[in-house]
């Protein structure tokens, strides 16, 4: 069970990743604004920035820096992200195909190394992030992630109840 918690994070871990990069990207001049400010947060994908922006209060300056962080760490995490995805990749072959154990131990301690790498590198660019945050908006962020934390304790905890018995 566990297992299967780790490569569906490792999937989702990537698609967001990759999805962030992609959209950190700079278009050209004759695509319309956005909608919505962009701001704080590697990894997230466009509503989720969107919700940042804006409960954060994000300044046209602010954006700008943090763009540019997402636009310079790219580069950095582009290879690591499609290396967890030919892992994944690699691993469905197992489990479409035949079975062998020892290959796929090797093959998960292989990416397991790699999600430490991306976390590495994901918590730079947040802190990175962060620092370009106001005091207030820093306060503003820690007491929104306490809050949303104590939801999902509340919503693990509750989860095994619900759950229908065998």
């Amino acid at each position: 069970m566990k297992s299967i918690r780790f490569r569906f994070l490792v999937a989702a871990l990537a698609v967001t990743l990759g999805a962030a990069i992609v959209k950190s990207q700079t278009t050209d001049a004759n695509t319309p604004p956005p909608k919505h400010e962009h701001g704080h947060g590697f990894g997230m994908e466009g509503h989720q920035l969107d919700f940042y922006a804006k409960y954060l209060d994000i300044t046209e300056a602010q954006r700008t820096q943090m763009k540019e962080v997402l636009h310079k760490e790219h580069s950095t995490m582009k290879p690591v992200i499609q290396q967890v995805h030919q892992m994944d990749q690699q691993l469905r072959q197992y489990e479409e195909g035949t079975f062998d154990e020892a290959k796929v131990q090797a093959l998960v301690a292989q990416q397991a190394q790699t999600l430490v790498q991306v976390k590495v590198e994901e918590a730079r660019i947040h802190n990175e992030l962060y620092q370009l945050l106001t005091p207030e908006q820093q306060t503003k962020l820690k007491e929104f992630q306490a809050n949303r934390e104590a939801r999902m304790q509340k919503h693990m905890q509750s989860t095994p109840a619900n759950m229908p018995q065998e």
